[in-house]
């Protein structure tokens, strides 16, 4: 639910775009580098301003692969899972994500710290198997060094003030 302030940002969004179905896409992208996600509440917001079926901006929306409809946790991290990373063990990797940060693939954790998910392949293939947090690449990738990225992830949080709590 948007927030009296998240409101007022909206309808600044909105005051940038004149009021037509062919700005859809963009008062999306504007709202999601905004807010990290396009939540229900917002995306009635743009149906409205547009005149725009609400069915309608919800299709435009899951059919690009770019927009998210769900808030994405403080780190992403995405495990490649094409031929050279699964070949050497990119599902094992994800599995040992999935069992360590409590989340599944595609899902972000209810602490909101951690999004995981799996990617079909991100062009690195001579550093597979890749794990990729927060768009850091970490080429050739096993269980223990999952343990020292989550490590460091902890160590700055608690270095910078953030939230002490560990997954691990």
């Amino acid at each position: 639910m948007c927030k009296r302030g998240a409101k007022k940002g909206i309808n600044e969004i909105l005051q940038k775009y004149p009021a037509a179905s062919e700005y859809l896409i963009f008062l999306l992208q504007d709202i999601q580098e905004a807010y990290g996600y396009i939540s229900g509440e917002n995306m009635e917001i743009v149906c409205e301003h547009i005149n725009v079926p609400i069915s309608r901006a919800y299709s435009v929306a899951t059919f690009y692969k770019s927009f998210r409809l769900e808030p994405k946790g403080e780190h992403e991290i995405k495990v490649c899972l094409g031929t050279a990373c699964h070949l050497k063990g990119g599902g094992r990797l994800a599995e040992e994500l999935q069992r360590r940060i409590g989340v599944e693939p595609g899902c972000t954790s209810k602490d909101m710290r951690y999004t995981l998910e799996t990617v079909n392949c991100v062009g690195a293939c001579a550093l597979s198997p890749v794990m990729i947090v927060d768009e850091k690449y970490h080429p050739n990738t096993n269980a223990k060094k999952i343990g020292k990225v989550l490590s460091e992830i902890d160590k700055e949080e608690i270095g910078g003030g953030g939230n002490s709590e560990s997954c691990i």
